[in-house]
């Protein structure tokens, strides 16, 4: 079989559609070819991985198999996994995701650890998420720390949508969605800790990255249109007035030269009180600046 559009034109077991979902994606060049076909099929029938090869001499129906083959066209376009299911785990929970919001990555949970770590200590941390796209972070944060208060920010109200459903499927109540542009307007309140993961990417090497992320993902959640460090700029401007005593600003940043140019900022504000945490990498990915 060479192609999704032959799929249809027998009767196939879950086995059958495993097999050969694993040489499709490897003639294709996809990094894990078995654990692509794995997702579509748990999203058609509902089930958990390990239902598939408890089952996997069930017959797939043909409505399912049309499905499958839609889903498969649109990956090998290069259109990403989360954005074809409407799904996208993060920090052990599944987030509802479209093309309006940024996909949730790994390394953003090292952001939510240094959050957690800092703030369980508080009593009624307030937080502040600025750019809360999905709400991942925001909303992680309302549900491991459930004493907190949290208001979660974006200049996009699609965003903001998917996030309040977000919310509501995961079952957060301690949490407040604001439609705001943080580059542009006041933010009216005094926070325990601001957390963010901002665009920062520099506009010049968008045109470098992977297709899945140039040609899918929202580009003003991945860039600034600038230098990649226009929200650090309002960050360290803003602090002073926006942040409690001894408050945090939370922030991730890029790789490379990135997190020193950041650095390098809020120290020109006075700001000297500065952690920089790795990633399982070992390269630095979330600042920590202590007011």
């Amino acid at each position: 079989m060479n192609s999704p559009q032959k799929v249809t034109n027998k009767i196939w077991r879950i086995i059958d559609v495993i097999n050969w979902g694993v040489k499709y994606f490897q003639d294709k060049y996809f990094e894990n070819p078995r654990l692509e076909i794995e997702i579509f099929l748990q999203h058609i029938l509902g089930y958990k991985k390990i239902d598939l090869y408890i089952n996997f001499e069930e017959q797939i129906s043909k409505k399912n198999l049309k499905q499958l083959k839609e889903l498969v066209k649109r990956r090998v376009k290069n259109e990403p996994i989360q954005y074809i299911t409407g799904v996208s785990n993060f920090y052990g929970r599944n987030f509802s995701v479209c093309k309006s919001v940024l996909i949730p990555r790994p390394e953003t949970e090292i952001l939510i650890n240094v959050s957690i770590d800092y703030l369980s200590s508080k009593k009624n941390p307030f937080i502040i998420d600025v750019g809360t796209g999905s709400g991942c972070i925001g909303i992680t944060l309302a549900k491991e720390l459930p004493s907190s208060n949290v208001i979660a920010i974006d200049y996009s109200q699609q965003a903001l949508n998917i996030a309040k459903k977000n919310s509501e499927l995961i079952g957060v109540k301690n949490i407040e969605f604001i439609k705001l542009d943080f580059l542009s307007e006041n933010l009216n309140y005094i926070a325990d800790a601001i957390v963010s993961n901002p665009p920062y990417i520099p506009q010049k090497d968008i045109q470098f990255l992977m297709k899945d992320v140039k040609e899918f993902e929202p580009h003003k959640a991945l860039t600034d249109n600038a230098d990649g460090l226009e929200f650090y700029r309002v960050f360290a401007n803003k602090l002073d007035v926006i942040l409690e005593k001894s408050g945090a600003l939370i922030v991730e940043v890029g790789r490379g030269h990135h997190p020193a140019e950041v650095e390098k900022i809020f120290k020109g504000f006075g700001y000297n009180n500065i952690e920089m945490i790795d990633d399982y990498n070992k390269d630095v990915r979330v600042l920590k600046i202590i007011k």
